[in-house]
Protein backbone atom coordinates (compact mmCIF):
# COMPACT_ATOMS: atom_id res chain seq x y z
CA UNK A 1 0.00 0.00 0.00
CA UNK A 2 1.45 3.82 -0.41
CA UNK A 3 2.28 6.20 1.39
CA UNK A 4 -0.71 8.01 0.19
CA UNK A 5 -3.19 5.26 0.60
CA UNK A 6 -2.32 4.80 3.98
CA UNK A 7 -2.87 8.83 5.04
CA UNK A 8 -6.66 8.07 3.37
CA UNK A 9 -7.11 4.96 5.18
CA UNK A 10 -5.67 6.72 8.31
CA UNK A 11 -8.00 10.01 8.37
CA UNK A 12 -11.01 7.61 7.03
CA UNK A 13 -10.57 5.80 10.82
CA UNK A 14 -9.83 9.06 12.86
CA UNK A 15 -12.30 11.30 10.74
CA UNK A 16 -15.36 12.16 12.75
CA UNK A 17 -18.20 10.53 11.32
CA UNK A 18 -21.60 11.58 10.05
CA UNK A 19 -23.24 10.02 13.25
CA UNK A 20 -21.17 11.54 15.16
CA UNK A 21 -20.93 15.22 14.35
CA UNK A 22 -24.93 15.22 14.47
CA UNK A 23 -24.55 14.18 17.79
CA UNK A 24 -22.83 17.31 18.59
CA UNK A 25 -24.26 19.93 20.13
CA UNK A 26 -22.56 22.91 18.49
CA UNK A 27 -23.07 21.05 15.18
CA UNK A 28 -26.56 19.94 15.55
CA UNK A 29 -28.22 23.45 14.49
CA UNK A 30 -26.48 22.96 11.47
CA UNK A 31 -26.57 19.67 10.99
CA UNK A 32 -28.80 19.88 7.69
CA UNK A 33 -26.18 21.51 5.90
CA UNK A 34 -23.36 19.84 7.06
CA UNK A 35 -23.85 16.58 6.81
CA UNK A 36 -24.76 17.03 3.19
CA UNK A 37 -23.31 14.02 1.18
CA UNK A 38 -21.64 15.93 -1.54
CA UNK A 39 -19.71 17.57 1.50
CA UNK A 40 -18.12 13.76 2.50
CA UNK A 41 -17.62 12.71 -0.44
CA UNK A 42 -13.88 12.03 -1.21
CA UNK A 43 -12.76 13.79 -4.62
CA UNK A 44 -10.02 15.64 -6.36
CA UNK A 45 -11.70 19.23 -5.59
CA UNK A 46 -13.20 18.31 -2.17
CA UNK A 47 -10.01 17.00 -0.36
CA UNK A 48 -7.43 19.78 -1.18
CA UNK A 49 -10.60 22.43 -0.22
CA UNK A 50 -10.70 20.28 2.96
CA UNK A 51 -7.22 20.33 4.02
CA UNK A 52 -6.52 24.09 3.22
CA UNK A 53 -9.48 24.88 4.95
CA UNK A 54 -8.57 22.96 8.16
CA UNK A 55 -5.12 23.79 7.93
CA UNK A 56 -5.89 27.98 7.57
CA UNK A 57 -8.57 27.98 10.47
CA UNK A 58 -6.62 25.14 12.67
CA UNK A 59 -4.02 28.02 12.77
CA UNK A 60 -5.82 31.28 13.07
CA UNK A 61 -8.22 30.32 15.37
CA UNK A 62 -7.29 28.47 18.63
CA UNK A 63 -10.72 27.45 20.01
CA UNK A 64 -13.61 25.55 18.29
CA UNK A 65 -11.44 25.27 15.04
CA UNK A 66 -13.20 21.86 14.05
CA UNK A 67 -16.66 23.13 14.53
CA UNK A 68 -15.54 26.57 12.28
CA UNK A 69 -13.67 24.08 10.00
CA UNK A 70 -16.78 22.37 9.77
CA UNK A 71 -19.27 24.74 9.17
CA UNK A 72 -16.81 27.00 6.63
CA UNK A 73 -16.87 23.97 5.05
CA UNK A 74 -20.20 24.12 4.17
CA UNK A 75 -19.63 27.55 2.08
CA UNK A 76 -16.14 26.34 -0.15
CA UNK A 77 -17.86 23.02 -0.23
CA UNK A 78 -14.91 21.55 1.13
CA UNK A 79 -14.50 17.74 2.31
CA UNK A 80 -16.32 18.02 6.16
CA UNK A 81 -13.86 15.13 7.48
CA UNK A 82 -10.87 16.45 6.06
CA UNK A 83 -11.19 19.92 6.80
CA UNK A 84 -11.59 18.75 10.49
CA UNK A 85 -8.92 16.24 10.07
CA UNK A 86 -6.59 18.96 9.32
CA UNK A 87 -7.13 21.42 12.28
CA UNK A 88 -5.40 19.22 14.32
CA UNK A 89 -2.11 19.93 12.99
CA UNK A 90 -2.94 23.02 15.74
CA UNK A 91 -2.54 21.46 18.94
CA UNK A 92 -0.79 22.11 22.20
CA UNK A 93 2.20 20.76 21.20
CA UNK A 94 2.60 22.48 17.98
CA UNK A 95 1.70 26.15 19.42
CA UNK A 96 4.92 25.57 20.68
CA UNK A 97 6.62 26.15 17.50
CA UNK A 98 3.76 28.01 15.84
CA UNK A 99 3.25 31.09 18.53
CA UNK A 100 6.94 32.04 18.73
CA UNK A 101 7.62 31.87 15.07
CA UNK A 102 3.87 33.75 14.40
CA UNK A 103 5.53 36.66 16.63
CA UNK A 104 8.66 36.99 14.85
CA UNK A 105 7.01 36.81 11.74
CA UNK A 106 4.57 39.38 12.45
CA UNK A 107 7.10 41.49 14.12
CA UNK A 108 9.70 41.77 11.18
CA UNK A 109 6.72 42.52 8.12
CA UNK A 110 5.36 45.01 10.34
CA UNK A 111 8.72 46.67 11.21
CA UNK A 112 9.59 46.38 7.34
CA UNK A 113 6.22 47.97 6.50
CA UNK A 114 6.62 50.87 9.36
CA UNK A 115 10.23 51.62 7.65
CA UNK A 116 8.71 52.12 4.26
CA UNK A 117 6.91 55.48 3.70
CA UNK A 118 3.13 54.40 3.22
CA UNK A 119 2.89 51.81 5.35
CA UNK A 120 0.85 49.32 3.04
CA UNK A 121 -0.19 46.79 5.21
CA UNK A 122 -0.35 48.60 8.71
CA UNK A 123 -2.44 51.25 7.31
CA UNK A 124 -4.73 48.88 5.48
CA UNK A 125 -5.26 47.19 9.15
CA UNK A 126 -6.42 50.01 10.56
CA UNK A 127 -8.67 51.39 8.08
CA UNK A 128 -10.70 47.98 7.87
CA UNK A 129 -10.63 47.27 11.27
CA UNK A 130 -8.63 43.93 9.79
CA UNK A 131 -6.12 44.67 13.25
CA UNK A 132 -9.42 44.23 15.94
CA UNK A 133 -10.48 41.43 13.81
CA UNK A 134 -7.43 39.27 13.83
CA UNK A 135 -6.50 40.01 17.96
CA UNK A 136 -9.85 39.19 18.61
CA UNK A 137 -9.58 35.93 16.65
CA UNK A 138 -6.27 34.58 17.99
CA UNK A 139 -6.40 36.52 21.36
CA UNK A 140 -3.30 37.85 20.93
CA UNK A 141 -0.94 40.76 20.15
CA UNK A 142 -1.28 42.32 16.72
CA UNK A 143 2.47 40.80 15.92
CA UNK A 144 1.82 37.18 16.80
CA UNK A 145 -2.04 37.65 15.05
CA UNK A 146 -0.97 38.79 11.90
CA UNK A 147 2.02 36.07 11.72
CA UNK A 148 -0.75 33.50 12.32
CA UNK A 149 -2.72 34.97 9.66
CA UNK A 150 0.07 35.02 7.36
CA UNK A 151 1.29 31.39 8.86
CA UNK A 152 -1.78 30.14 8.09
CA UNK A 153 -2.15 31.52 4.84
CA UNK A 154 1.10 30.12 3.90
CA UNK A 155 0.30 26.50 5.02
CA UNK A 156 -2.88 26.69 3.48
CA UNK A 157 -1.55 27.49 0.14
CA UNK A 158 0.99 24.31 0.44
CA UNK A 159 -1.69 22.09 1.79
CA UNK A 160 -3.89 22.81 -1.14
CA UNK A 161 -1.02 22.51 -3.94
CA UNK A 162 0.54 19.12 -1.80
CA UNK A 163 -2.62 17.55 -1.84
CA UNK A 164 -3.76 17.88 -5.63
CA UNK A 165 -0.65 16.65 -6.74
CA UNK A 166 -0.85 13.41 -4.50
CA UNK A 167 -3.98 13.14 -5.27
CA UNK A 168 -3.05 13.63 -9.07
CA UNK A 169 0.07 10.93 -8.48
CA UNK A 170 -2.51 8.53 -6.75
CA UNK A 171 -4.80 8.47 -9.85
CA UNK A 172 -1.75 8.00 -12.57
CA UNK A 173 -0.77 5.30 -10.43
CA UNK A 174 -4.30 3.34 -10.49
CA UNK A 175 -4.38 4.24 -14.04
CA UNK A 176 -1.28 2.76 -15.01
CA UNK A 177 -2.29 -0.34 -13.06
CA UNK A 178 -5.50 -0.59 -14.35
CA UNK A 179 -3.89 -0.50 -18.14
CA UNK A 180 -0.78 -2.92 -17.05
CA UNK A 181 -3.70 -5.34 -16.30
CA UNK A 182 -5.90 -4.77 -19.22
CA UNK A 183 -2.28 -5.51 -21.02
CA UNK A 184 -2.07 -8.89 -19.64
CA UNK A 185 -5.83 -9.52 -20.17
CA UNK A 186 -5.62 -9.08 -23.80
CA UNK A 187 -5.60 -11.99 -25.63
CA UNK A 188 -2.28 -12.17 -27.79
CA UNK A 189 -2.76 -11.85 -31.39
Amino acid sequence: MSSAAGVIDWLRRRAPTRESLEANRFVRPFAHRVLRSDLWRFNRRSVPRGIALGLFVGILIPFAHSAVAALTAVFVRANVPVAIAATWTSNPATWVIIFPAAYEIGEVLLHLDRMTGVAPISETMQQTQTDHLLQSLTGKGLETAFGLFVIATVLAAAGYLASGLVWRLMVARKRRARLAQARIAEPAG
